[in-house]
C-alpha cells in the first residue's frame, strides 16, 4: 500500500537531511547574512565546537601524542521552535527533525518545507557549485510486543533469519546493507534492540545521491524520500498501521 496519511503516533523518531559539500573557507564570513534570512524560523543560534584530536608520531621508541585536545570544528547550530535544528560547518549541512510526522502530506508540517526554506536561503547566501553528497535518513522504532516469532512475523515481513535463530531467545539481531536505487543509493538496516525495557524493531534508512548540482538537490531529496518509504511499506504490515493510528 502507499500511505496517504498522516499517523498520530508514528514510528519514526529522527529524521536527518544532509548535504556536503567541499570544505569552504569563506562560509564564516557569510553565516552572519544566512542567520538573519533565517532568524524567523531558527531564531535560537548558538556556536558548537566539535573536538578534533590529532596526534604526532615520536618515532619507533616513542608513543602517538596528542597534539592539541581543544583543536575543534565549528558547528553553527540554529534551532526551530517547532523541535527543528540545523548544524552548519564548513563542509556539511544538517537539518534534525524529532518532530515532524509526515515529509509532504497535507495534514500536517511538512519536514520537506523546512529543507525547502532552508536550501533556498543556503544557496542564495553560499555559492556552492557543487554538493559531494545530498541525503535522507530515517530512524524508526517499531513495536514489539510480545517479543516472539508470531508477533514478529505477522508485524514485520525482515530479512532476520527466525527460522534458525528463534526472536524469543535474542539479545541482539542486526542485518545491514548498502544497495543501489538506479543512480540513487541507500542504506537499510534493521536491529532488534530494547529501547527504555521494551523490544523494538529498529529500522534505519540512510539514502544518498552523488555528485548533485544545487538546484536539483530538493527533487534528487524528493526521489529519496521515495525509495525510503518503499522500503518502509515493504518492511511493515497492517498490525503496525494500526499500532500508528493509536491517539496516545
Amino acid at each position: 500500500m502507499v500511505i496517504t496519511e498522516v499517523f498520530p503516533n508514528p514510528t519514526v523518531k529522527q529524521v536527518v537531511f544532509e548535504i556536503k559539500f567541499p570544505n569552504s573557507f569563506y562560509i564564516e564570513d557569510k553565516i552572519g547574512a544566512l542567520q538573519y534570512k533565517i532568524m524567523k524560523e531558527f531564531p535560537e543560534s548558538n556556536l558548537l565546537y566539535r573536538r578534533q584530536i590529532m596526534f604526532a608520531d615520536l618515532g619507533p621508541e616513542g608513543k602517538l601524542k596528542p597534539l592539541d585536545e581543544t583543536m575543534g570544528k565549528k558547528i553553527w547550530e540554529f534551532k526551530a521552535e517547532k523541535k527543528y535544528r540545523l548544524h552548519i560547518t564548513s563542509s556539511t549541512l544538517n537539518i534534525f527533525s524529532e518532530y515532524h510526522k509526515t515529509y509532504n502530506l497535507d495534514g500536517a508540517d511538512k519536514f520537506k518545507d523546512a529543507i525547502k526554506f532552508v536550501l533556498k536561503n543556503f544557496f542564495e547566501v553560499m555559492a556552492i557549485p557543487i554538493l559531494n553528497r545530498v541525503g535522507l535518513r530515517y530512524i524508526d522504532e517499531c513495536p514489539l510486543e510480545p517479543k516472539d516469532n508470531e508477533t514478529f512475523s505477522s508485524y514485520y515481513d525482515s530479512v532476520f533469519p527466525i527460522e534458525r535463530f528463534n526472536i524469543a531467545d535474542a539479545n541482539e539481531m542486526v542485518f545491514r546493507t548498502v544497495a543501489k536505487r538506479g543512480e540513487l543509493n541507500i542504506i537499510y538496516m534493521e536491529e532488534l534492540r530494547k529501547v527504555k525495557d521494551q523490544w523494538k524493531l529498529i529500522l534505519d534508512f540512510d539514502g544518498f545521491a552523488q555528485k548533485v548540482k544545487p538546484e536539483d538537490c530538493l527533487s534528487v531529496t524528493d526521489k529519496l524520500h521515495e525509495i525510503i518509504t518503499e522500503e518502509y511499506e515493504r518492511t511493515i504490515k497492517e498490525p503496525v498501521y494500526k499500532y500508528m493510528r493509536r491517539k496516545n
